[in-house]
């Protein structure tokens, strides 16, 4: 099965924005009022901020937004980073890399104001373990009044039937829908495309996995590496949220040593 690096590269980066609903900066808006409700802000624990798995880029100008400069916005997909880099503001730096162990290999321990994970990003990692250790490097990397919010899909309660297929988006020319075959770790995701050109439709497929992460996991995660869990509800586009602070004096659970 292909990873879902490989996925986004072959098939899903360029549908990405249209699936969103097209309009980055109204998503970015959207984003900076929710980041501030969950407590993302700059203040004493500084402006520097980092978004894992950045996409085209509401977050990163979400945060920007918000106050936060510089922003470090990182992404596997260069086709996404380039989509980015016609939105982005000075304070915004497209970085293309792997999300796990780029807060240790590009940050200082105790530097950063806010980490964000959003859209589902977590559960493409490919293992659960991984998800533990880029919690751990947040814990690390951030200030004491720092900010790490994470958004997932919730999918350790397998749908059934019909259930398991989704329609994602539908519009003159473009039709997405995905369906969802359960195994004990992981969620296979099978992505239909219809695409039209004048008369003539065209259907392009691909699956990719996802990891079952519970969210009362992802808080425990949080929680070992001693960060104090604030928000931890269901959030938009069924995502659960999860928004944990470094308190004064808290010592990260896995110390790591920075650049």
């Amino acid at each position: 099965m292909t990873t879902a690096s490989d996925h986004y590269d072959r098939l899903l980066a360029e549908h990405y924005t249209w699936m969103l609903g097209g309009d980055i900066a109204a998503l970015a808006s959207e984003q900076a009022r929710s980041l501030g409700g969950w407590g993302v802000r700059p203040g004493p624990a500084g402006t520097l901020a980092v978004d894992l798995g950045c996409g085209p880029g509401p977050q990163s100008l979400a945060l920007a937004e918000l106050g936060f400069s510089p922003v470090l916005a990182v992404d596997a997909n260069r086709a996404l980073l380039d989509e980015l880099a016609h939105h982005a503001r000075d304070a915004v730096r497209p970085l293309h890399a792997d999300i796990r162990g780029v807060l240790p290999e590009h940050t200082h321990p105790g530097s950063l104001g806010a980490v964000v994970c959003m859209g589902d990003t977590l559960t493409h990692l490919p293992r659960a373990q991984d998800v533990t250790e880029l919690i751990a490097d947040a814990a690390v990397a951030l200030a004491e009044g720092g900010r790490l919010v994470l958004a997932h899909r919730d999918l350790t309660a397998p749908l059934t039937g019909d259930a398991r297929f989704l329609p994602v988006r539908a519009t003159r020319d473009r039709i997405m829908t995905c369906f969802l075959e359960y195994g004990d770790e992981t969620v296979t995701v099978h992505d239909l495309i219809h695409t039209r050109t004048g008369d003539t439709w065209r259907l392009r497929t691909g699956s990719y996995p996802k990891l079952r992460l519970g969210s009362a996991w992802v808080a425990a995660q949080c929680r070992a590496a001693g960060l104090r869990v604030t928000h931890d509800a269901p959030g938009p586009r069924g995502l659960h949220v999860i928004s944990a602070v470094k308190d004064t004096g808290t010592d990260a659970r896995q110390r790591r040593t920075g650049p």
